[in-house]
């Protein structure tokens, strides 16, 4: 399995929760099942599709009960894959993006009362829109795409 660093953790400088989001990429989905049990002696749960088609979803909880470790696991070739990369390197590439990004995270947080669900619906709008954009540029900057 081919792993990489995603989510806000990867991206230099911006608001990001304390948590590691991690892509996993397998040659074919059928693999996932083998990965299952190693990943359980790690201390991770296994979730499922977790609301996302083509996904096992992995999760890390530490001894307090706090989410340390998200893996998110596709097989190549999948669109998440390349959506996944393609956001992280677009944002890495354009710090002023990554700083807007960043403050809209800020404000957001700022809600009093906000739940998780509320935080990621209110972040959508911009994620779907620069994840478009992003994607756009990959694939005209980028002639490999990793692991796929």
């Amino acid at each position: 399995m081919d792993i990489h660093h995603i989510g806000s953790t990867s991206i230099p400088g911006i608001l990001a929760k304390p948590i590691i989001d991690m892509l996993g990429v397998v040659s074919t989905f059928e693999n996932v099942p083998q990965l299952i049990p190693t990943l359980l002696n790690l201390g991770y749960e296994s979730m499922g599709a977790y609301g996302i088609d083509e996904r096992q979803y992995f999760r890390k909880v530490d001894i307090s009960g706090r989410r340390t470790h998200h893996l998110h696991v596709f097989a190549a070739g999948s669109v998440h894959i390349e959506r996944h990369i393609a956001f992280r390197e677009y944002l890495r590439k354009n710090p002023w993006i990554a700083a807007q990004y960043s403050d809209l995270k800020a404000r957001i947080a700022a809600a009093n009362n906000i739940s998780r669900r509320e935080y990621a619906d209110a972040k959508s709008p911009f994620i779907v829109e620069t994840e478009q954009k992003a994607v756009d540029w990959y694939r005209r900057t980028h002639i490999n795409l990793p692991s796929q």
